[in-house]
């Protein structure tokens, strides 16, 4: 079996040592690389490889933005410079990763484990939406989120959604009111809660977030339980199991 591989980074010199340390290997073809995250999202759907060693720090999308814009998800290998703590969210999750500068040894560990995977035509052992999540303490709250808009990507920011509406394995933003915008990302609402800036945003259902900065008011309803009514006049409901919570940050 030949594993097709793609080289997701932004340094060029550390493109340049993974396609050198893959050289070793007749197992292994570079099927491509790239420098940002807009390109990679393109390689990923049109090369559609096996595998992919993907930084995870990159201007433009991030290694966790690329995995959530594109439609095709292969085997993933994390090249990171994060410290040993946050790494600890990597071996909790299951995912293989390699820790800048790359060690040759720790490489070739990476490299058999993802050979097992393909081999057992698995797939990633981990739900990466949700280590995105517990790396958030590590990476800082998201600022923005990579939307697909037809054939182009659009980074919304965080601040101009109004609230998020959960679609089973997917999440509905609204943005601007009623008569604004509406983004489908393809995220379980619980994860991307993992990545938002709780002072700023609030789980009020199961199925919605808002954000604070939308809330005009709160009205009671009955045991515990409230209406929101945000600043565009829409109304939702707040569950018993969330209002103490939200009381609490609209103090």
């Amino acid at each position: 079996m030949t594993i097709r591989a793609a080289i997701v980074d932004d340094e060029p010199l550390a493109r340049e040592r993974i396609r050198a340390l893959l050289a070793g290997h007749a197992d292994v073809e570079v099927a491509g690389e790239c420098g940002d995250g807009f390109a990679a999202v393109a390689a990923l759907d049109g090369l559609r490889p096996d595998a992919v060693f993907l930084d995870v720090q990159m201007p433009g999308l991030d290694g966790f933005e690329v995995l959530g814009a594109a439609e095709h998800v292969p085997a993933v290998v994390f090249v990171t410079a994060y410290d040993e703590h946050a790494l600890r969210a990597f071996d909790a999750h299951a995912v293989d990763y390699l820790l800048k500068p790359i060690d040759p040894r720790r490489f070739e560990v990476a490299l058999a484990r993802l050979r097992e995977r393909l081999g057992r035509g698995a797939e990633a052992a981990a739900d990466l939406r949700a280590l995105a999540a517990d790396l958030a303490r590590y990476r800082g709250w998201s600022t923005r989120l990579a939307v697909r808009v037809d054939r182009r990507i659009d980074l919304v920011p965080v601040a101009d959604i109004d609230w998020i509406e959960a679609a089973g394995n997917y999440v509905c933003l609204h943005i601007g009111g009623p008569g604004g915008a509406q983004h489908i990302m393809r995220e379980t609402l619980k994860s991307l809660e993992g990545r938002l800036d709780p002072a700023c945003f609030a789980r009020i259902h199961r199925s919605a977030i808002v954000n604070l900065d939308r809330v005009a008011h709160l009205e009671p309803i009955e045991h515990g339980e409230y209406l929101v009514t945000l600043r565009d006049g829409r109304t939702l409901y707040a569950t018993r199991s969330f209002s103490r919570r939200l009381r609490g940050l609209l103090r």
